[in-house]
C-alpha cells in the first residue's frame, strides 16, 4: 500500500500554557499555524486541541530539513504507541518548528502528545519523518 492511500489514525492532544504577559490570540495563532485543524480552548490558563493530522508539521519538517531531529526527539519520548515532543512557542508563532531539548525559553512550550492507533507509531513516524541518506528522504 502506497503511503497516499494508507490510512493514518492518530489523536494529538496539543497544550500551551498562556502567560499574563502573553496575548491568548498569538499563542492560539502559533497552534493553528501547525495544526490547522486545531480549535484551541482555553481553561485554567492553558490553550488545548486535539487533531487528527500532522500533515501541516510534516510539511514544515520537510521545508527545514529537519527530520533527523524531528525522528530523534520523536523516537527518544517514545513510549509504547503513543509519543511526545516539545516546540519552543516563539518559533511557532513565526511558523517555524524548534523542538525544546533543554530550556524552554522565556515564552514556554506548546507540548504535544500523538497516540498512534493504526497503523504502529514507528510507521507513523516514518510518515511525518521519513529517514534520509544525505539529507534527502528515503523511499522505499
Amino acid at each position: 500500500m502506497s503511503d497516499e492511500t494508507r490510512h493514518y489514525a492518530i489523536e494529538a492532544e496539543i497544550t500551551a500554557p498562556v502567560y499574563d504577559t502573553e496575548l491568548q490570540d498569538r499563542v492560539t495563532h502559533a497552534i493553528e499555524g501547525l495544526f490547522p485543524d486545531a480549535e484551541p480552548e482555553f481553561e485554567h490558563g492553558e490553550l488545548s486541541a486535539t487533531v487528527h493530522s500532522l500533515e501541516r508539521l510534516s510539511e514544515q519538517l520537510h521545508r527545514q530539513a529537519i527530520l533527523d531531529t524531528a525522528r530523534g526527539v520523536f523516537f527518544e519520548n517514545q513510549q509504547g504507541e503513543t509519543f511526545s515532543f516539545r516546540l519552543k512557542k516563539q518559533a511557532a508563532f513565526e511558523g517555524l518548528l524548534n523542538f525544546v531539548v533543554d530550556e524552554p525559553g522565556e515564552l514556554g512550550v506548546i507540548t504535544v502528545r500523538v497516540q498512534v492507533e493504526e497503523p504502529s507509531v514507528e510507521e507513523f513516524i516514518d510518515h511525518i519523518a521519513p529517514r534520509t541518506e544525505d539529507g534527502q528522504p528515503v523511499t522505499e
